[in-house]
Parts: C-alpha cells; structure tokens; sequence
C-alpha cells in the first residue's frame, strides 16, 4: 500500500503515522540514517598488514532523513504568512472537487484548525512536495519538535490517495 499525490509517492505504510488536527494531518516520525557501502570489522588488524591509518574509513556514507530519501522528496522555499495563506487557498481549490461529498465536508471543517495549527511553526519547518514536484501537489512539512534529533513529517490526510500494490 502507497500512498500518493500528483502522481508521486509521498509515503507508504511502512512509515506509522498518528492522524492530528481531526484527521486533517498526519504526523509521521522520520529518523536520520546512514548511507553507504556497510563497514565490516572482520578482525583483521591493518596496522600489522601495512595498512594506512585511513584504511576503513569510509567517505562515501551520507547522512539523510529516511522519508526525504525513499520518496526523493525535493525541498522547497520557505513561505511567510502571506505566501502560506495564498497556498492554503489555492490547495483547496484545487483537492476539494477531487474529494467525495464526505471527505469534502470534512475537509473543510478541518482545514481552517490545520491552517491555524501550522502558521505558528512556519518558520520551523522545511517544506518538502514530491519528486516531480507539481505544481498542484500537496506539501509535506518537516521539523524538529523540542528536544527530539529527528524530524517530524506533517502531510494533509486528504491530499494523499491509498494505492495498493
């Protein structure tokens, strides 16, 4: 199961998520991992064999966030108040008629506490939409909640469509 939006994979089901906001967003907790070729100590000791001091160093490993890279999330620029608002408005003219009578009505119940749950954090969050970067497509918002060393992702529930593999 996947789930999507605009034609690009944003998540799948093997990322957990909590539904917040009355289901109007998902919180999904991303971690830091490595990647790279894996070290494997086999026990041999390089000094003794001529090694240099370099030797099992590896510098082709990479720090990433684990949603950014599986779904090759692009980062996007920030917005102020103003740019946020002027997206809400235009996001919600362009998902509500794609939306069922049922999901639209709650939809638009919820979106006005999403939107006012999300403008106070603007300036912590890292905007994210999805590798073909559409223009119609939902943002996926990251940041780092007090205290934490990894990144919580916000999607909006709506805007994403379950497709099963």
């Amino acid at each position: 199961m996947e789930f999507v939006v605009s034609r690009d994979e944003l998540l799948s089901d093997s990322f957990p998520y909590k539904e917040i906001e009355n289901g109007i967003l998902w919180e999904v907790e991303g971690k830091w991992t490595t990647l790279g070729a894996v070290d494997v100590n086999i026990g041999a000791n390089p000094s003794a064999e001529e090694g240099g001091e370099d030797e099992g160093v590896d510098d082709t490993t990479q720090k990433v966030v684990d949603i950014v890279d599986t779904f090759r999330l692009q980062e996007q620029p920030t917005y102020d108040k103003k740019g946020f608002i002027a997206y809400i408005k235009k996001y919600i003219k362009l998902l509500t008629p794609k939306l069922n009578e049922e999901d639209q009505a709650a939809f638009k119940k919820g979106i006005e506490g999403a939107t006012k749950f999300l403008l106070p954090k603007l300036n912590d969050f890292q905007f994210f939409v999805g590798e073909g970067m559409h223009d119609d497509s939902t943002l996926v918002f990251a940041y780092y909640k007090e205290g934490k060393t990894n990144p919580t992702f916000l999607y909006f529930a709506h805007g994403l469509k379950e497709v099963k593999c």
